[in-house]
């Protein structure tokens, strides 16, 4: 195996790790998981660069007669691509002590003030930053507010 080769599996690896955390690890740390909310897609461009990029490196690979694990590995590098970017959905994990946006976990003490848009998105001020939480569907916004509510 070649250096190209050991750098696609190191990302091969760096994806699975994340879908794994994503989808099982996160969702039981910080306690029992009250809600949970689908968020509505977004970056879709930059996921789509980075797909035809990988799409550009196999068709060069195949154009060249590069080796065959290459050519595995950039399928596996796609298909993993393509579960994490087109696939899975992102999604807001409320728990009784604060909840998941990002992958990140953040305590409800943290929270400044929040508003909701006209738009539906709701704004959520923290103490450096504002977190913008774009909804699939704008009834999800009620079940935050109430889940909200019943945790003060």
């Amino acid at each position: 195996m070649s250096l190209t080769d050991y750098v696609i599996v190191l990302f091969i690896t760096l994806f699975l790790l994340y879908a794994i955390y994503d989808e099982l690890i996160m969702d039981r740390l910080h306690g029992k998981t009250g809600l949970k909310v689908l968020l509505k897609r977004r970056n879709k461009l930059d996921s789509l660069i980075f797909v035809g990029l990988i799409a550009i490196l196999l068709y060069q690979n195949l154009n060249n007669h590069g080796p065959q694990i290459t050519t595995t590995l950039l399928l596996a590098l796609a298909f993993v691509s393509l579960y994490l970017f087109w696939i899975r959905l992102p999604k807001l994990l409320l728990k009784a002590n604060g909840f998941y946006y990002a992958n990140i976990f953040i305590a409800w003490s943290r929270i400044k003030s929040m508003n909701l848009s006209e738009d539906g998105i709701l704004v959520i001020e923290l103490e450096n930053r504002r977190l913008l939480i774009h909804v699939r569907k704008l009834d999800d916004l009620e079940s935050i507010y109430q889940f909200m509510v019943e945790q003060q």
